[in-house]
């Protein structure tokens, strides 16, 4: 009996990386004012920032439905595997109960399909995903798996640097005059992720500031060098780079990898920006 890792596209994990992991995805929606379009599948990122950008109103991300939930669990389990799901943060969306409610629904699942409220999106969400797929390839079993990830999900530190103010303008979280005064004043908002939601937590002014607040807030809150750490950006690859670079020297990290952020951050946040993601010691 084997152990299958499953998550959604939330985790903006490439095509390329769940083929490498062995993770098998279950796609979400977004809905544009000229359509809806399946994340990963006739819409990749580029084409999600190019169609954000020409928008005139922010795009929503659907909610899984239990039944798509059933579809995606229900082959696995009926194959005799265990099953961990490293699902989206029940406080950003309705998908982990609409999988809870999937559950119940199968029959087969019993004690073999274990859900995991990941309080986290983007590359933390991702970095679990990582988290999991170590521990299957270890040996471990989907219980096991579901344990270890539980305690860990409270210890994913993710932050984030906002390189606009335009789409928090367009979402009305910010006003017009202060989008245009940050503007003016290359001023950027920082975000982490707050007991499973996305929080204001500061903002700082140029590229060297926001160096030194990562460095600040590594030191408040460790690095836990046993595990991955994840940098992430939305189309500023080239601004992202050294930025990785200094906190990968500065904070000696080992293992790292990087990933480009999708609709649930990208909407609000817009092309621009960067941060990262990894497992705290406290």
């Amino acid at each position: 009996m084997a152990v299958q890792i499953i998550t959604d596209s939330t985790s903006d994990l490439t095509n390329e990386e769940l083929r490498e992991l062995n993770v098998h995805v279950i796609r979400m929606r977004v809905i544009f004012e000229d359509g809806v379009f399946t994340d990963g599948v006739d819409m990749d990122k580029e084409q999600f920032y190019a169609k954000q950008a020409a928008a005139s109103a922010l795009p929503k991300t659907t909610q899984v439905n239990p039944q798509e939930y059933c579809e995606a669990f229900g082959p696995l389990l009926e194959s005799g595997d265990e099953v961990v799901a490293v699902l989206l943060s029940s406080k950003l969306s309705g998908c982990y109960q609409s999988a809870c409610i999937a559950k119940e629904m199968l029959e087969e699942a019993g004690e073999r399909l274990h859900l995991v409220d990941s309080l986290n999106a983007t590359i933390g969400e991702g970095l679990l995903v990582r988290e999991a797929v170590r521990m299957r390839d270890a040996g471990k079993s989907a219980a096991e798996i579901a344990a270890a990830l539980e305690d860990l999900r409270r210890r994913v530190r993710f932050l984030a640097f906002i390189g606009t103010m335009k789409y928090l303008k367009m979402g009305g979280r910010v006003s017009a005059s202060a989008a245009a005064l940050g503007g003016m004043l290359h001023i950027s908002p920082v975000v982490a992720l707050v007991e499973g939601e996305v929080k204001a937590v500061g903002k700082v002014r140029g590229r060297e500031k926001i160096f030194s607040y990562t460095m600040d807030f590594a030191q408040h809150y460790p690095v836990d060098s046993r595990h991955c750490v994840v940098f992430g950006h939305s189309r500023c690859l080239e601004t992202m780079e050294p930025y990785r670079d200094k906190c990968i020297q500065a904070l000696g990290l080992r293992d790292w990898a990087q990933d480009e952020l999708g609709p649930v951050i990208g909407t609000h946040a817009g092309p621009g920006c960067y941060g990262m993601a990894y497992i705290g010691l406290k």
